[in-house]
């Protein structure tokens, strides 16, 4: 494997380093002893979320994707990043209630969830009422949780280009049964950053590259209601 490892800097590159390092060790405990502390000496949940677990789980990825990392070292990995955003839980749903529910999902076929759970996360430190379906969820599944729910957004993952025609199918199906003006529609992953527009040709009302821009837009959309 090779060892160069893809972390800008920043102000936490450090700690992001280290975090995936411990990773790539397959140390868990390590990696959960980093973020723990840090959050005790006062590093915000988001700079964690967004600065640190972001960018180690997109670098993982990028070794995976160049045959540096096996299948089950990138899983090993994303499972500890998600026992690690599970001990954060606490501080994660902190934030007064605004108002404001969303449901976020990933579309049927769609395994890679870890990407739509931060961005779930970082909706709830918002203070918005989030209900989080997970992978590969069954159109029938997403649109029944819409009603139950009485959704203000619904937020769609998919992660690979083979995806994209069903999170196309969805959001047809989505747009036939509600009212565009009561419920917005926010999509994202990594085809959308790679092509611009695509969230236009799939039906959506928006895309976001990142978990506090799909916020952004979430907060504009309902704003322009």
């Amino acid at each position: 494997m090779d060892d160069r490892i893809a972390i800008q800097a920043g102000p936490y590159a450090d700690l992001a380093m280290s975090y995936l390092g411990a990773l790539l060790r397959a140390d868990r405990h390590r990696a959960m002893d980093l973020v723990i502390d840090a959050v005790g000496n006062g590093v915000d949940i988001r700079d964690i979320y967004l600065k640190v677990l972001q960018p180690a789980q997109h670098e993982i990825g990028r070794l995976w994707q160049t045959n540096q990392v096996s299948v089950a070292q990138e899983h090993f990995c994303t499972a500890a990043t998600q026992l690690v955003m599970s001990r954060l839980y606490p501080q994660v749903f902190r934030a007064a209630y605004n108002g404001h529910r969303m449901v976020a999902t990933c579309v049927g076929g769609e395994l890679h969830e870890l990407g739509i759970r931060m961005v779930a996360d970082l909706f709830e430190m918002e203070g918005w009422d989030t209900y989080y379906l997970g992978a590969n969820t069954p159109a029938k599944s997403i649109l029944e949780t819409i009603v139950q729910q009485e959704a203000d957004v619904l937020a769609i993952s998919a992660t690979i280009n083979f995806n994209v025609a069903a999170m196309t199918d969805l959001v047809h199906q989505v747009r036939q049964s509600y009212d565009a003006t009561t419920l917005k529609i926010l999509v994202g992953g990594r085809p959308f950053n790679l092509v611009n527009d695509l969230w236009k040709r799939v039906g959506a009302h928006a895309s976001a590259p990142s978990a506090v821009e799909a916020v952004e837009a979430a907060q504009r959309l309902l704003a322009q209601s």
